[in-house]
């Protein structure tokens, strides 16, 4: 690992981690995870201080030789000794605020980095610096420059002009080239072909000293042109496949037990009848039923349930779970692709790719846009060549016309919207990662929201605290010594110093005990505590002697939950709630959030199939959650939004994701994606009404093609001025 590190970048381990995580993590994407090599999935990692405490805190765990964060895909690769496991370091980034999940290398595509931006970037600078220096050129020119003068400055815009176009048009003619090749037009085709005539005329009258030349007008198209692809391209770009880093979430190896020996060995090598064991903070490897041990189950990834279950033997448990307290025995029932988290992964896939043959407007405007603009072009050829008998004029017309008409203000009509509501959405809190996200987000009439997570922040708080103040102390000691999430919430919420307990000890799946004064003391569930009461919702017990005493938990509101909910019922949608978590904790947030439908219980599948049926009874649904358990649904709903905290696999399936923590942009999200709408209408309107007034005058022969060009250029201004209305 270091010598990747050392190869690629001399000298420069000591430099600031700011400086050098990001290109020596690239470096070892690029070479790969060793073997032996742990990788982490850091959702969390979002600046170089991140960096800084991730890299710091591994760096320093025993058994680790190197620890580098890659910044932009959230990933950390460790490079460790052969007894530390994954969860050792969970544990790690755990204590220091980072939630982590081990991801599987093998299962992650090795793709290259994406160029795509920087190309195109870097044409639309060659293209606008040699716009810049021939239109000096072409001034000289307009100045009354003649004869031999006027022929050199044509001469070298040319030199500078068609090395140019062939470079930055490169894009254009590529597309057009594969559109001619499957016996098709596309956008492209008229692009390519006013490039090359505008070029083509141009050297035709500087070799025949002609007065005109439109070399700038070639390059000025260009440009335009790039700069909406550009536009298009950052609205378009989409972070790698959502079922790609389920996959990867799948953990890669597990402990196999083969006559009472521990083996390690890869997932995939497990088969059914095989016993696994699964250490405490372990995720389970392999659907299975538990032999032996009892412990207390997470099973919030997959199906949004915040409160931990018990997990005895006879019990069913399935990949990607966490166990909490206890060791456990598995006998392997579904393994690798026969999972139930790799069935998810096929379901979100699905969902992908149905939703990936969405098409945008200017696509579909685009495919009756091309026959009518070359059969116009070809018309005024001949018309004016019937006419005059003049090839040269004709063809001067012929350009002109399919310059005036290309489709410049046609495609900056959906990108420059996009990109000015992008701006000002991501100002309040709200990024948009897809193209077509406004578009479909303008059309939802419902909107259906997960509830840990996403209308809650996840995390258990007490409700009230009913303990008497001398039992207090007791359950301070008691929730101190377990790593229970009720636990945590209970110890952070006590306020007093907690009791000396001896014997203090935690019992897998049941809770945590000790001796105080002499008498047991027990924390945990009630039918271990001897509690009669067991109502529902989140609650622990203690036990003091003969005394019991309920805890109750509730999860808090995230930020905006009530605004956002009341806006959008105010607006007229229609507004539900799916849930994996119990009745009782659905229902306090359905009232309190004032959600009128809303259903318990929920899981992975049964959400994605819930949006399908909205989806078939003809709603256009805008799904909003944050868990792997809604990951389905975020992919197959009309639109979709994630809060920043919600998993990887969650936000990358996602149309938009919520950079705060507050949920007041969704209703603002609605309102300015149905405000771009009507820019985009208005967008198309001013392109139309822009070609009725040109591109008669381009075939009377009234317009040069210079004239063309400064015309489209206009087009575009005029449809980026009006998109910029919604900043």
């Amino acid at each position: 690992m270091r010598a990747v590190a050392e190869a690629e970048h001399p000298g420069r381990l000591s430099a600031c981690p700011a400086c050098d995580a990001a290109p020596l993590a690239e470096a070892l994407a690029r070479s790969g995870p060793a073997r032996g090599d742990i990788m982490l999935s850091v959702p969390a990692v979002h600046c170089a201080a991140c960096i800084v405490a991730v890299e710091r805190a591994l760096n320093a765990a025993p058994g680790v030789h190197a620890a580098r964060v890659n910044l932009s895909l959230r990933r950390v690769i460790i490079d460790a000794e052969a007894g530390i496991g994954a969860a050792d370091l969970i544990a790690v980034l755990d204590r220091i605020g980072y939630e982590a999940h081990e991801l599987d290398p093998g299962a992650l595509t090795a793709t290259a980095a994406d160029r795509q931006g920087r190309d195109i970037l870097m044409r639309v600078g060659v293209a606008g610096f040699a716009m810049m220096n021939i239109m000096i050129l072409s001034v000289a020119v307009w100045s009354g420059a003649d004869a031999a003068t006027r022929d050199m400055f044509h001469w070298i815009s040319g030199a500078i002009a068609l090395p140019t176009v062939a470079f930055a048009g490169q894009p254009f003619f590529s597309s057009a080239w594969r559109a001619l090749r499957a016996g098709r037009l596309g956008m492209d085709v008229p692009i390519s072909l006013a490039l090359i005539l505008a070029s083509a005329i141009s050297v035709f009258e500087t070799l025949h000293s002609g007065h005109h030349a439109y070399f700038d007008a070639a390059v000025m198209l260009c440009f335009f042109l790039l700069v909406g692809r550009y536009l298009d391209y950052r609205t378009r770009a989409v972070a790698r496949s959502a079922a790609e880093e389920l996959t990867a979430l799948e953990v890669p190896r597990a402990v196999r037990l083969t006559d009472g020996a521990e083996q390690t060995v890869r997932v995939a090598d497990l088969a059914p009848g095989d016993l696994v064991l699964v250490r405490p903070g372990g995720r389970i490897p392999a659907d299975g039923i538990v032999d032996e041990g009892g412990s207390e189950i997470d099973r919030s990834l997959l199906t949004g349930e915040s409160a931990p279950v018990a997990a005895r033997p006879g019990d069913v448990v399935s990949a990607g779970e966490v166990n909490l307290t206890g060791p456990l025995t598995l006998r392997v029932t579904a393994a690798g692709r026969d999972s139930s988290l790799a069935r998810l992964t096929a379901l979100v896939a699905a969902a992908e790719s149905a939703r990936g043959r969405y098409t945008s407007v200017a696509d579909r405007a685009s495919r009756a846009y091309a026959p009518v603009v070359h059969l116009m072009a070809l018309t005024s050829f001949l018309g004016w060549l019937w006419v005059t008998r003049d090839a040269r004029l004709s063809l001067n017309v012929a350009a002109a016309v399919l310059i005036i008409t290309c489709p410049c203000a046609l495609g900056l009509a959906v990108p420059a919207v996009v990109t000015a509501a992008s701006g000002r959405l991501f100002r309040r809190g709200l990024l948009i990662k897809d193209g077509t996200a406004l578009e479909r987000l303008a059309e939802v009439d419902t909107v259906v929201f997960d509830k840990t997570g996403t209308l809650t922040m996840g995390t258990p708080r007490v409700a009230a605290n009913a303990l008497p103040p001398e039992a207090q102390p007791v359950a301070a000691a008691l929730a101190a010594g377990s790593a229970h999430p009720l636990s945590r919430a209970l110890a952070a919420a006590l306020e007093v110093a907690p009791a000396a307990l001896d014997d203090l000890r935690e019992v897998p799946g049941y809770g945590v005990e000790g001796r105080w004064q002499g008498q047991l003391v027990r924390l945990g569930r009630a039918d271990w505590t001897g509690a009669a009461d067991d109502a529902p919702g989140a609650a622990t017990w203690l036990r003091i002697g003969e005394a019991v005493h309920r805890v109750d938990f509730t999860d808090s509101l995230r930020p905006g939950a009530a605004e956002a909910v009341a806006s959008l019922r105010a607006a007229g949608l229609r507004v539900l709630m799916l849930s994996g978590d119990g009745q009782g904790a659905v229902a306090d947030i359905a009232a309190r959030l004032a959600i009128p439908e809303w259903r318990a219980g929920v899981t992975p599948q049964d959400k994605a199939a819930a949006v399908a049926a909205l989806t078939r009874s003809g709603a256009r649904v805008l799904m909003v959650g944050d868990g792997l358990n809604d990951t389905a649904a975020l992919a197959s709903a009309h639109a979709s939004i994630s809060p920043a905290s919600a998993l990887d696999a969650a936000r990358v399936a996602s149309d938009m994701v919520l950079v705060g923590s507050s949920l007041a942009p969704v209703p603002e999200a609605v309102g300015v994606a149905r405000a771009a709408a009507r820019r985009i209408r208005e967008n198309f309107a001013l392109s139309i009404l822009y070609n009725i007034v040109a591109v008669p005058f381009a075939v009377a022969g009234l317009a040069t093609p210079l004239i063309a060009a400064l015309a489209m250029s206009l087009s575009s201004i005029s449809v980026t001025l009006n998109a910029l209305r919604l900043r």
